[in-house]
């Protein structure tokens, strides 16, 4: 194996090794199996703009829709390597990677958030 193999295998590794670590303690991806994983860090999510802004949950590609004036906790669990997310912002979407691979939405009372497209009110 050369260098750069080693390179993008330890890349790789990085990025699966949370999953492997995690996945035996989760169960299934549910809402209530995921919290079970522990080590919970919540990331605040909010809506401050005048239209609904897109809530893009990876490494799974669940969508979330937060109203204007809306906000939501990302809530990671598990463990993983030097931080718990990635975010990026796009106009009218915010991608967050839980790179546990394991996290959930939860509005603030900690209430499991409804996935989807929801019409503003």
């Amino acid at each position: 194996m050369d260098e750069q193999d080693s390179v993008q295998r330890a890349d790789i590794d990085r990025i699966i090794d949370p999953l492997r670590t995690n996945m035996p303690e989760a169960g299934d991806f549910g809402f209530e199996a995921i919290r079970q994983l522990g080590n919970p860090v919540p990331l605040l999510v909010q809506n401050d703009g005048k239209e609904l802004l897109q809530l893009w949950l990876e490494p799974f590609g669940q969508d979330y829709w937060l109203k204007p004036g809306e906000a939501a906790y990302v809530t990671s669990y598990g463990t993983w390597n030097d931080h718990p997310f990635e975010t990026i912002h796009e106009p009218g979407c915010l991608t967050v990677w839980a790179t546990s691979w394991f996290a959930t939405v939860s509005d603030l009372d900690g209430n499991e958030f409804p996935p989807g497209r929801r019409e503003p009110t």
